[in-house]
């Protein structure tokens, strides 16, 4: 393990970009935690587990190159869908912006995720309320340059429809006026509220929105876990120097049997000052 944390160490010292794919989380077999107790400890558990297989396997030729950009992958797990069945896939997609106030992190995570999944384009979309600071509320504005390339990319046809996380009635209904492609979702934590609130249900009724349920927590990455995670994989590194910009988790559907194909992880993190 020390020569493989010495080779990603050296790798990682150079590099500006990280890009980590866990592949399928149904292909890790016995590599995968059973039951871990949270989405946070599964997230976690998976960034880790990624870097121990990458790092195991990083070649002296990739150590002579020192690429610019590290493509951290599972690489076992890795499953495109294939072309012939992709009419009967619906590909979903949640996007949780981390350490980035720049909304050019929507397309690359949304090109990324169709890269690795050989599709064309994703069939929903749903973002993560961006990072704020505490005691500020979310409004209107916060949400704009995310939505606004999110708009982009429906309109370039390589996501069908885009919905939001965790708005109450009136920051849904400021977004629905505003907005030229409007929310098809908006998922509501039921850990804050037992039951939907009627304001909203009313309004999402009215405007033909779905309202979803989910269980994620405010914060799903931290910049100090994945920092801890990267670490404790790689001790030879500053981890400290790393921030995570984005995170997609993605899902495959089979449609007519509502079965999971597919679901894994996708992450982008850079280095301060590269």
């Amino acid at each position: 393990m020390g020569t493989d944390s010495r080779a990603a160490g050296a790798l990682l010292a150079r590099a500006s970009t990280l890009h980590l794919q866990t592949g399928n989380l149904l292909n890790w077999g016995r590599l995968r935690k059973k039951c871990p107790s949270t989405h946070s400890e599964e997230l976690r558990d998976c960034i880790q587990k990624t870097l121990n297989e990458w790092s195991s396997q990083i070649s002296p030729d990739l150590v002579r190159e020192l690429p610019d950009v590290l493509e951290c992958t599972m690489s076992h797990a890795v499953e495109k869908i294939n072309p012939d069945e992709r009419e009967e896939m619906k590909v979903s997609a949640k996007l949780f912006i981390v350490g980035s106030n720049s909304s050019s992190s929507t397309r690359s995570a949304v090109d990324m995720a169709c890269s690795v999944l050989g599709v064309a384009q994703l069939d929903s979309v749903i973002i993560a309320s961006p990072p704020i600071e505490d005691g500020v509320n979310l409004s209107l504005e916060h949400l704009q340059p995310y939505w606004e390339e999110l708009e982009n990319l429906v309109q370039s046809k390589k996501i069908v429809a885009i919905g939001t996380s965790d708005l109450d009635k009136t920051q849904l209904e400021q977004l629905y006026q505003w907005a030229q492609v409007k929310p098809n979702s908006n998922q509501v934590n039921l850990a804050s509220c037992c039951v939907m609130p009627p304001d909203l249900t009313a309004f999402a009724k009215q405007f033909d929105i779905q309202l979803l349920t989910h269980n994620d927590p405010k914060e799903l990455l931290s910049e100090a876990s994945f920092q801890e995670a990267l670490q404790e994989s790689i001790p030879d590194i500053e981890a400290q120097e790393w921030v995570p910009l984005w995170l997609l988790r993605y899902s495959v559907i089979v449609k007519s049997r509502g079965i999971i194909k597919s679901k894994g992880y996708i992450l982008q993190a850079k280095r301060r000052g590269s």
